[in-house]
């Protein structure tokens, strides 16, 4: 049997997840990172996009997430996210406004500012859609 760590994803609103995994990948501020048990400890900021999460049966479940802190420990690892949502949660025809807006704001933007919110709304929009593509698939 694969060895196994206790994992939990907390949001502001709820703990998403809390149980037992043998890995889970997500993006970091540098790049996609695989987590197994007994990782060398570290803390990392995470960003949009999606998390996937092999439960203790080797099954694989995959969620949206939205910002936050990675910390890796000897014994939990803990995402402190700003949003999580599995794909039952996700509403694809807002997705798929949502998307259209940050492409339409993208392509009107005056300001820096305004570019890095539309960027990173476009961002969201477009993992959400993937997972919900992908899950469609199985």
């Amino acid at each position: 049997m694969p060895a196994l760590f206790n994992f939990e994803v907390h949001t502001p609103r709820r703990l998403f997840y809390t149980g037992k995994a043998q890995a889970i990948t997500l993006v970091l501020e540098d790049g996609e990172i695989g987590i197994y048990a007994n990782h060398s400890p570290f803390t990392a900021l995470s960003v949009t996009g999606i998390l996937r999460i092999k439960d203790e049966s080797g099954n694989w479940r995959t969620a949206f997430v939205c910002g936050g802190v990675l910390e890796v420990k000897e014994h939990k690892n803990v995402l402190m996210a700003d949003n999580a949502e599995w794909p039952e949660e996700i509403d694809k025809e807002r997705a798929l406004k949502s998307k259209q807006e940050a492409e339409e704001a993208l392509k009107n933007v005056k300001l820096k500012f305004n570019f890095g919110k539309a960027k990173e709304a476009l961002r969201r929009a477009e993992c959400r859609l993937k997972i919900l593509e992908t899950e469609k698939k199985k």
